[in-house]
């Protein structure tokens, strides 16, 4: 099950938010959803660069309220928040709406989000890049940042190759079936002058033992992942003491007894 279906829909009420939040009765539904869809493409398209994670839609009575979620948010505020008012002028003509709300969340540690991993990775291969040296470097800053695995695969014609083939690098654990691990996962494409090569990036985060909050908006004070990496470092470091303690003492442990002679477990004569 863990390996068939997409890793957020899977913890979706359970560690993790909708990205969508309103309700919608038989009438409207269908057309809130495309209109969200709507948004979603045209934001992705507009904001090329602005390395957007997600973009959370919140509906109240008349209301639109977006949250992007950049690691770049100066690209996306402009000079002035002047770059912003024109999305907000262009998002209302696009919707109909009026009201139209704006919001932007800075990403702190965008290494560990798997969307922007995988868009540095398809950019970087779309610029000629090695695919497996643009992989490479991105375990390696997510390992450093603190992920306690990642997981990344692409496919389609590596280095223009004749034959697509598909290649998988992982690093660290991503145990896809235990619903309380925190695991982000993003599928993007690089178009290439020989085709398209399909990203997919896994980031594994950590255990959630405590009850979340499910808004997919709330960004913690200090990152759970420090958090969480300061108490492995931790119980690294009791366990190491402890078994130096073993060695300096508890006297021999091949014959049980005292080396220097009494005893009656030590060395044969």
């Amino acid at each position: 099950m863990g390996q068939k279906a997409n890793p957020i829909g899977n913890r979706l009420g359970i560690i993790r938010g909708w990205e969508s939040n309103w309700y919608g009765n038989k009438k409207d539904f269908a057309a809130k959803l495309i209109e969200d869809n709507k948004i979603r493409t045209y934001l992705n398209a507009r904001i090329n660069k602005g390395g957007i994670s997600k973009i959370v839609i919140e509906r109240t009575l008349g209301k639109l309220i977006i949250t992007i979620h950049t690691s770049k948010p100066g690209i996306i505020i402009g000079k002035g928040g002047g770059e912003v008012d024109r999305i907000k002028e262009e998002l209302k003509k696009l919707t109909g709406k009026e009201d139209v709300q704006i919001n932007i969340l800075e990403i702190r540690r965008p290494e560990l989000d798997a969307m922007i991993v995988a868009d540095t990775i398809a950019r970087q291969i779309e610029n000629r890049i090695n695919y497996k040296r643009a992989i490479k470097m991105s375990i390696a800053s997510a390992l450093r940042m603190g992920a306690e695995g990642i997981k990344v695969k692409v496919s389609g014609r590596l280095g223009g190759a004749e034959i697509a083939r598909t290649e998988e690098i992982k690093q660290g654990r991503v145990p896809l079936h235990t619903f309380r691990m925190d695991i982000d996962y993003a599928n993007v494409f690089a178009l290439t002058v020989y085709g398209k090569i399909g990203i997919k990036v896994w980031i594994c985060k950590g255990e959630i033992l405590t009850k979340r909050d499910l808004n997919p908006n709330f960004v913690g004070g200090k990152s759970d992942v420090s958090d969480r990496r300061d108490r492995r470092d931790h119980d690294r470091r009791d366990d190491r003491r402890d078994r130096r303690d073993d060695r300096r003492g508890g006297g021999d442990r091949r014959g049980g007894g005292d080396r220097r002679g009494g005893g009656g477990g030590g060395r044969r004569q």
